[in-house]
């Protein structure tokens, strides 16, 4: 296994094709780019912009251009030195569109008698499937027979042979499948879904047939050497995430494998598991911390507390999860409670989601993640004594057999309930800092000490050398350069709490948490047209489910959300502008140094599309807005040309630092091998933030810009550097050994990159 040097994520989709990303090849080999690390491309529900609701893992998506189309983007990659990272879902397949799922379609028409009946997590003890789509239970009398179907709206479903005969509710009554109210899919659905996604089926991936079919067509690209990496998508919903990991080396030995695995901080991979590492959450929040200002904690506490957010993270989640336990998981818990030998159903129930409740982590990997599942029980107990009996008893069921259905089924379901508890929820509640509220971390806690961030990259370049770094994704809360200026506006501390607060009481929305993370999200992705904003702000008020939800909308204050921009403007005049002016600079040095901090750091660095010039994005669907890489195209020209942009709106510097730094990874693997802390002078040391890759490599960032602005700059801090002369490679300019002054190497850019010249 030869991991990439880097990563360049492509979100494909109908309006971005295989051709389009066949298109990109030259353009990313300049940028110099290790490989294509491609969103999934097997087919999909119809019109899907994103790919992860899978129809037909057999057969690649004919949307994307088909299999001609994919050949000759995987040729022109080969053609141009750079490698193929295909996304992989084995958790589950989309059936939104019944008829694009061949399985699916299959059991709905033959029920257990199908032979893909298997090969989804169905619970057979019903007598038929229930399928939550219908508007009420009423709209039975909706349906329709047309072309040997059963139709709802635009809804199709097969009949079963010879059922076709009487009025269309007589043949519904006869099919496998059962049309109700949607609203039951959360308490009574009788198959396994992934998250609380009713349209999304989970598969039964840890039976080997299934596995075979699911990855037929992957592996053998695998095989002929077409992909050479893998990232699979949330293993934690497997039954056997372990398992699944050994069977997919074995199927792939050769092969580059990241698995999107959540760690919370201190968490490591399971030593089982025969993969490279994660997609990288782990570093994005480590660089985050590394570079926010501990002083401006309190300050923002306090903000949180006068304008009414809550700031006990650790009771808003744990509200969240019961919420999700009790409305939303209803059905996986009574589904997991029946498996509870010899307790009485009420008690069962609250057993198993108190102790889903009380997981510190997504999901503990019995027999090895012993520690993980105890710390949970504990919890649980001290939580609810009025149940105790039933938590030992599921407890003492669960050790007995940690690889029993019971032990499997709660611990595939603890992600759920953490992740729609924590990320899809307590994220848009707990809203007193939201750069903190980032998957794979906490907004509980502010900021990592830098010699911390030091201790964690070196023991990666130890253990994980090969693992994935990031620091914006698909499903990130928003992109690097949106949390860059949060971080910038901490250190602006008091005066911006203050301006908040004001702006807060003449203009505010009248839910509190969604009116902090508004604020803040203005000041962070400004400049941001109306739309963008107001779609932004109802998807966050929704998760949240304080005033409105997906299921339960409040018309008034969602009306009230979409008027605020214009309010804003009428009540605040330009005030939020030139607030949002004063981020630009110390923005864009954050932004520089986190891009190169994860860029040189070990590991193999990912960089979302377009986000090597400025992105101010915010969460999916925000994030997947089209790239204009012609602009990027032009910019690289005049970069390779000799350009030395200055540091300023367009972005130019940060494409400069992207291309050099992947450049240099390429081309000279041997320099980023190690990892140790690089520490300056003590005068001004507090700014630096620098690391040695080898001997011949060192690293240079600037941390707390305003801070650093205010004290009037570098002064006579010096960075040591061993004998002989260093070339920064952003700027062309040799430094001699010695005791290099900062004012000196960092009076063009903010981060430096130096290579010692060997004889």
């Amino acid at each position: 296994m030869t991991p990439p040097s880097s990563t360049y994520r492509l979100q494909l989709h109908p309006g971005f094709t295989f051709d389009d990303a066949r298109a990109l090849v030259p353009h990313l080999a300049r940028l110099g780019v290790g490989a294509l690390y491609l969103s999934p491309v097997l087919d999909a529900a119809p019109g899907s912009t994103h790919g992860y609701d899978v129809t037909d893992p057999t057969r690649l998506r004919p949307e994307l251009g088909g299999a001609e189309a994919f050949r000759s983007l995987t040729d022109a990659a080969a053609a141009a030195g750079l490698g193929v990272v295909v996304d992989v879902v084995p958790n589950h397949v989309s059936v939104a569109v019944p008829p694009a799922n061949p399985w699916w379609w299959s059991v709905l028409r033959e029920g257990r008698a199908s032979p893909y009946a298997g090969y989804f997590d169905i619970d057979w003890s019903r007598d038929r499937l229930l399928v939550p789509v219908l508007g009420a239970d009423a709209d039975v009398a909706d349906l329709r027979v047309e072309d040997g179907e059963l139709r709802y709206w635009d809804h199709r479903f097969p009949l079963a042979p010879g059922t076709d005969g009487g009025t269309p509710q007589e043949v519904h009554d006869r099919q496998h499948y059962e049309l109700v109210d949607w609203r039951r899919g959360s308490t009574e659905l009788g198959y396994r879904r992934f998250f609380d996604v009713t349209d999304l089926a989970a598969v039964r991936v840890e039976d080997p047939a299934v596995f075979d079919d699911t990855h037929r067509q992957i592996l053998r690209w695998v095989a002929d050497g077409a992909v050479t990496g893998l990232r699979v998508d949330h293993p934690d919903g497997l039954s056997d995430p372990g398992g699944y990991a050994r069977a997919l080396r074995d199927a792939a030995p050769d092969a580059w494998i990241v698995v999107e695995k959540i760690l919370h901080p201190g968490e490591h991979l399971p030593a089982s598991w025969p993969v490279e590492g994660t997609t990288g959450y782990d570093v994005l929040g480590q660089v985050t911390g590394a570079l926010l200002d501990p002083a401006a904690e309190p300050v923002f506490t306090e903000l949180a507390e006068r304008l009414g957010v809550p700031t006990d993270v650790a009771a808003v989640e744990e509200d969240a999860r019961r919420m999700v336990t009790d409305r939303i998981l209803v059905a996986e818990v009574r589904r997991i409670a029946d498996l509870l030998v010899d307790v009485a159903v009420e008690p069962a129930r609250a057993a198993v989601a108190e102790t889903m409740i009380a997981f510190g982590v997504y999901r503990s990997y019995l027999p090895e993640g012993a520690e993980s599942w105890a710390a949970a029980i504990d919890r649980a107990r001290s939580r609810r004594p009025d149940v105790g009996p039933a938590i030992a008893a599921l407890d003492d069921q669960v050790t007995a057999d940690p690889h029993g259905e019971l032990a499997t089924r709660i611990q595939q379901t603890s992600g759920m309930v953490v992740a729609k508890g924590t990320e899809d929820t307590t994220f848009y509640r707990a809203t007193r800092f939201v750069a903190l509220n980032e998957v794979g971390g906490s907004p509980a806690t502010w900021g990592l000490d830098p010699d911390e961030l030091h201790r964690l990259a070196a023991e990666r370049a130890e253990r994980e050398p090969a693992t994935m770094t990031t620091l914006t994704t698909h499903d990130t809360k928003r992109s690097e350069d949106t949390r860059a200026r949060l971080l910038a506006l901490a250190e602006l501390g008091t005066e911006a709490a203050e301006r908040i607060a004001s702006w807060s009481a003449r203009a505010g929305l009248s839910e509190p948490a969604l009116d902090l993370l508004a604020w803040q999200t203005v000041l962070a992705a400004w400049p941001i047209d109306d739309d963008r904003l107001v779609a932004y702000l109802l998807k966050a008020a929704k998760e949240s489910k304080l005033r409105t939800s997906w299921t339960d909308p409040d018309e008034g204050f969602e009306a009230e959300i979409a008027a605020w921009p214009a309010r804003v403007r009428e009540v605040l005049g330009d005030e939020v502008e030139e607030l949002a002016r004063r981020l630009d600079e110390p923005g864009f040095v954050v932004g520089l140094t986190q891009k190169l901090v994860q860029l040189t750091g070990p590991g193999v660095p990912d960089v979302y599309q377009g986000t090597e010039l400025w992105d101010r994005s915010l969460v999916d669907p925000d994030n997947r807005r089209p790239v204009d890489h012609r602009e990027r195209a032009a910019l690289l020209d005049r970069i390779e040309g000799g350009d030395l942009p200055a540091v300023d709106a367009s972005g130019a510097a940060k494409l400069l630092v992207t291309q050099r730094a992947l450049t240099l990874r390429r081309d000279r693997p041997e320099l980023f091998t190690g990892y140790r802390p690089v520490v300056a002078s003590p005068e001004a040391s507090t700014h630096l933030l620098a690391f040695a890759r080898s001997d011949d490599l060192v690293v240079v960032g600037t941390r707390l810009p305003v801070a650093l602005e205010r004290r009037g700059g570098w002064g006579a801090t010096t960075l040591p550097l061993g004998d002989g002369l260093w070339t920064d490679v952003l700027t062309g300019t040799t430094h001699p050994g010695g005791d290099l002054p900062l004012r000196s190497l960092l009076d063009r850019y903010p981060v430096s990159l130096l290579v010692r010249e060997t004889s």
